[in-house]
């Protein structure tokens, strides 16, 4: 389809391309030969005037005039979607639809456990797919990749909306077996054990520990890090270790693993998990739906 002189289907074309700044990947994502995207560059080139993509040693490097094409052209596509997917009503019971959630494990196990065993009884129509918080999840909101992002606050971008899902407290967790440790904590005994701490991410991100070193100006004893928080109750079985964990994070695992979860001896933030989405979508009612679906989910 062409508007003024101009085939519309080379905007996806243009949007998969800058993001790869590949080729041979952007023509297997378009379910593509890798000739017909070079055609599609081609053409690309012939319109603008421009090279858009040139080789700078092995890698394609975007022209300046391509660079600011960027966002429009997102924008441009994002626009289209919400058009046809606009629906004046949502009604779960009978909706076909798929949302795309980034959410830490411990979101996972003591919200979005919830949200999907409700859904399969009451909205069957409806699936989260649920993928882990990486590097890049920032390019991924603003580009409409996901629908919704949960969070702490301090972890979401600027620029895009965002409220409150539920507050958090934290609790120290031990092992049932562990005699050395009472009912209660005092703060040299917490110091003076060893921790189980979760470091998140290729970039090796402390989960808690920056906080806890800004305030106090002590370090921890780490006996064993972790991968994520789900990992971190199984560690602690028959073990002499300590953990600081989400509360409500540790009173599930106390559930089902011999553990027990203590007041911490000290007040450390309250954590608040925020929900973010791209604002092109505000006005969605699926995704309207599905805040305060989570919402009441988490208050449960």
């Amino acid at each position: 389809m062409r508007f003024r002189r101009f085939d519309l289907n080379l905007l996806v074309a243009l949007d998969v391309l800058l993001e790869e700044r590949n080729v041979s990947r952007a023509a297997h994502r378009l379910h593509l030969s890798q000739s017909a995207m070079s055609g599609a560059l081609a053409r690309l080139r012939d319109y603008f005037g421009d090279e858009i993509m040139v080789m700078v040693g092995r890698t394609m490097v975007p022209t300046p005039l391509a660079l600011a094409l960027v966002e429009p052209v997102r924008d441009i596509l994002i626009r289209v979607q919400t058009t046809i997917e606009a629906r004046p009503t949502f009604d779960p019971a009978t909706a076909q639809r798929v949302f795309r959630v980034v959410a830490s494990d411990y979101v996972t196990e003591v919200v979005l456990a919830r949200a999907i065993r409700r859904l399969r009884r009451e909205a069957p129509g409806l699936r989260l797919e649920i993928s882990a918080v990486a590097d890049g999840i920032h390019d991924r909101l603003n580009r409409a990749d996901v629908d919704l992002v949960i969070s702490p606050d301090a972890y979401l971008t600027s620029d895009q909306p965002k409220e409150v899902l539920f507050e958090e407290t934290h609790s120290c967790v031990v092992w049932r077996g562990n005699a050395a440790v009472g009912e209660t904590l005092s703060f040299e005994q917490y110091l003076d054990m060893a921790h189980v701490v979760v470091i998140i991410g290729d970039k090796r991100t402390p989960a808690f520990e920056q906080w806890f070193l800004d305030r106090y100006g002590y370090a921890r004893k780490v006996g064993a890090v972790a991968p994520d928080f789900s990992s971190v109750a199984p560690i602690l079985v028959e073990t002499d270790m300590i953990s600081t964990m989400h509360t409500r994070l540790a009173r599930l695992y106390a559930q089902h693993l011999p553990l027990r979860v203590l007041p911490a001896p000290i007040e450390f933030p309250v954590l608040t998990e925020m929900m973010q989405w791209h604002y092109q979508f505000d006005r969605d009612p699926g995704l309207i739906w599905l805040r305060g679906y989570l919402r009441e989910c988490a208050g449960a």
